[in-house]
C-alpha cells in the first residue's frame, strides 16, 4: 500500500489532460482569485501527481508573489481532505459518507469528453455482432483453476469451480467481479452461504455501475475513469444501463475508494463498492431475454 503522498488513487503519474494544462497555466495573481486557485488546481493534480510534485507546480506558477507561510501546503491539505470525503478523513471506509451527484462536474466532463463511438474504438477486440463469448471473456480475466460465484439471478448464486462452471457461464445473469477463496463462508447471521465477505477473496476488478442518463453521457464520464484506472471490460446490461469493469488486482481499498468516490459523484452506483456485489455477466442473459452485450474488450491491462 502506498503512503497518502506518493500519488493520487493508483499513484502513477500520467501525463497532464488539456483542461489541467490550461489551469495551470492561467494561475492568476494575488488579488484575483489566486486562493481559490490553488486550492482548485491541487485537488484536480492529486489525480496525477504526489503531493510532493504538486507543491513544487504550485510553486513555479506562484514565484514572485506574495505567498503566505502554508499557504500551499494548506491549499494541498484542504484538497485532500475534501477528496476523503470532509473534515472526517480519518474515519474507517465502511462508515464513510458517499456524496452526491455534483452535476456541474458532470456536466463538465460529458461536454469535455467524447462519446460511446469513440470509447468503442478504444476496444483492441472487436465486439460487434461476433464478439468474445462469456467463456473467452472469464478466461481472460479471471485467474485458471479459480472458484466464481455465478447464478441466474440475485437470490440463486452460488460458487463452483471454473471447470464446473465451463459451457454454462452464457446461461447466468450474474457473478462476483472478483475470485472466491472458497466455496462457501459465514454470512453476518453465522450461517453457510456461497457468497459472503467470508469466502470471497481480494478485489480484481471495481466495476462501476451506471444507468442515468444516455449512452453517450455514460462513455463520456467512463472515457474520463479510464484515462484513472485501466477499463477491462465494458457491458451492457440489457437494459438502459452500462456495467465497466476497471482491472485493480494489488490495489488497497483505502486506494480504491477514491475512484469509488469519484465515479459516484459523477453519477455512478455506490452498491458495486461491495467485493460480493453482483455485476452483469459479459456475454450472459438478463432475465427478460435480452443478450448482456460486451462492448468493450481489453484484457492487456490485465497481469
Amino acid at each position: 500500500m502506498k503512503s497518502k503522498t506518493s500519488g493520487y488513487i493508483f499513484g502513477a503519474q500520467r501525463p497532464l489532460p488539456s483542461y489541467l494544462q490550461n489551469l495551470i497555466a492561467a494561475a492568476p495573481r494575488r488579488g484575483g482569485g489566486l486562493h481559490q486557485w490553488l486550492f482548485r488546481t491541487a485537488l484536480h493534480l492529486q489525480r496525477f501527481r504526489s503531493e510532493k510534485d504538486t507543491l513544487a507546480i504550485l510553486g513555479e506558477k506562484t514565484a514572485g508573489q506574495v505567498i503566505k507561510p502554508g499557504e500551499l501546503e494548506d491549499a494541498i491539505a484542504n484538497s485532500r481532505r475534501l477528496a476523503l470525503g470532509g473534515n472526517k478523513a480519518q474515519r474507517p471506509l465502511h462508515e464513510k459518507k458517499w456524496p452526491g451527484i455534483n452535476e456541474e462536474q458532470r456536466q463538465a466532463v460529458i461536454q469535455r469528453e467524447g462519446g460511446l463511438i469513440d470509447l468503442l474504438e478504444k476496444s483492441p477486440i472487436r465486439c460487434e455482432e461476433a464478439g468474445p463469448t462469456a467463456e473467452e471473456i472469464i478466461d481472460r480475466l479471471m485467474p485458471k483453476e479459480c472458484l466464481l460465484c455465478a447464478g441466474r439471478g440475485q437470490q440463486g448464486a452460488v460458487t463452483k469451480s471454473r471447470e464446473e462452471w465451463r459451457g454454462s457461464l452464457a446461461r447466468q445473469e450474474f457473478i462476483v467481479p472478483s475470485p472466491m477463496i472458497a466455496v462457501q463462508g459465514l454470512t453476518k447471521t453465522g450461517t453457510l452461504g456461497f457468497r459472503t465477505l467470508n469466502n470471497v477473496g481480494q478485489r480484481r476488478f471495481l466495476v462501476i455501475d451506471q444507468d442515468s442518463g444516455a449512452l453517450d453521457e455514460q462513455a463520456a464520464i467512463l472515457s474520463h475513469l479510464s484515462r484513472i484506472a485501466p477499463l477491462a471490460l465494458l457491458v451492457s446490461t440489457g437494459g438502459r444501463g452500462t456495467h465497466a469493469w476497471f482491472y485493480c488486482s494489488g490495489k488497497a481499498d483505502s486506494q480504491l475508494w477514491f475512484f469509488m468516490r469519484m465515479a459516484v459523484l459523477l453519477g455512478a452506483c455506490r452498491s458495486t463498492w461491495s467485493r460480493i456485489q453482483l455485476v452483469r455477466m459479459p456475454g450472459g442473459i438478463r432475465d427478460n431475454g435480452t443478450l448482456q452485450r460486451t462492448l468493450l474488450f481489453n484484457p492487456g491491462v490485465v497481469r
